[in-house]
């Protein structure tokens, strides 16, 4: 697949537009609580502008490509649902007011992309050189998803760029509005509201050593793999204000995802032994990799659904009330 640089120019260039509108437009501009209802409304704008891209590819470079894309796309998005529960436990333990909920997000989500493209051009050089990461990448694969069936992602810890932060930069306890900074006896402090995007932003990096190896076991086109991330990426705030305590109902989401990290695991040594000449190595269809994604995902919501949604133990804590939103709150209870 050959992509001038113009066409990443252009793409790019979307990208930016899209989440400009989304933070200075559709958000700032709105004072209303972001409900379920608008949630569902953005999101489905989102899939949308994502299945329209993905019709380009379709269109533009054919129909493998378009099938290498989609399948980037839905692997990303379905791992960014078991991640939302860890953004509730953050937003829930720094007790970030619901008004600011979006805008934490998405500035995190803006880092996440930048970093995420630096790690897609590493991973594409390394790939496009040697073949042996294939090996590392897929045993990686398997070994997250063994993880994720014992439970070993279970709880949010502070990395240590958090805890960097925390330590060395002044940081005030109290919020002010949205802003990132406030002036105390003269002194400039980070509020939690920079804190808590920090802990978005680099939680989310930290996703990408699972979903960045998954995707290229899928396309190792970089411009594929770059824009099936950042649709993800871009619908992942009004997906977290859509599914709510969803998350809590699907209870059997992490063994499919297992799973699905399993095979694309086994997919990429497989592809390895081919290229270094192990004749009876088979080579996955792209066909084959999306009926098992989707496969899978439809299976276990059935599953999770049929047996109820039984308490996982993820429920996080309820966050303090806003202090702004204290009089409303006993006037309810009045």
């Amino acid at each position: 697949m050959s992509v001038s640089p113009l066409v990443w120019g252009l793409t790019i260039a979307g990208i930016l537009v899209i989440i400009a509108a989304d933070l200075f437009l559709i958000h700032r501009n709105d004072t209303r609580e972001f409900t379920t209802r608008r949630a569902a409304f953005w999101s489905a704008v989102y899939i949308g502008l994502a299945v329209l891209f993905g019709v380009g590819v379709w269109l533009f470079s054919g129909g493998q490509y378009a099938a290498e894309y989609f399948g980037g796309f839905v692997t990303e998005k379905s791992l960014s649902v078991d991640n939302l529960f860890v953004f509730m436990v953050i937003l829930a333990r720094f007790a970030v007011p619901k008004h600011a909920q979006h805008t934490v997000l998405m500035a995190g989500i803006v880092i996440a992309l930048v970093l995420r493209g630096i790690f897609i051009a590493v991973g594409a050089a390394a790939i496009s050189t040697f073949t042996w990461v294939f090996f590392i990448f897929g045993a990686f694969l398997i070994w997250t998803a063994i993880g994720l069936v014992r439970g070993d992602d279970d709880e949010f810890e502070e990395n240590r760029l958090l805890r960097w932060a925390k330590r060395v930069i002044p940081t005030s306890d109290e919020y002010d509005g949205s802003r990132f900074t406030t002036r105390r006896n003269g002194r400039r402090y980070l509020t939690p509201m920079a804190i808590v995007m920090i802990a978005i932003g680099s939680t989310d990096v930290l996703f990408a050593l699972d979903s960045i190896p998954a995707i290229f076991g899928l396309t190792t086109e970089p411009y594929l793999v770059f824009t099936a991330n950042a649709f993800a990426l871009m619908g992942l705030v009004q997906l977290y204000f859509l599914l709510g305590g969803l998350t809590d109902r699907l209870v059997y989401l992490a063994h499919g995802l297992a799973f699905i990290l399993g095979f694309i695991g086994v997919k990429l040594i497989f592809h390895a032994m081919h290229e270094y000449g192990v004749s009876w190595a088979p080579e996955i269809p792209i066909w084959l990799s999306l009926s098992v994604i989707a496969g899978t995902l439809v299976a276990t919501t059935v599953a999770s659904l049929a047996v109820g949604g039984k308490p996982s133990g993820k429920t996080p804590e309820k966050a303090p009330i806003a202090a702004d939103d204290a009089d409303a709150a006993a006037t309810r209870d009045a």
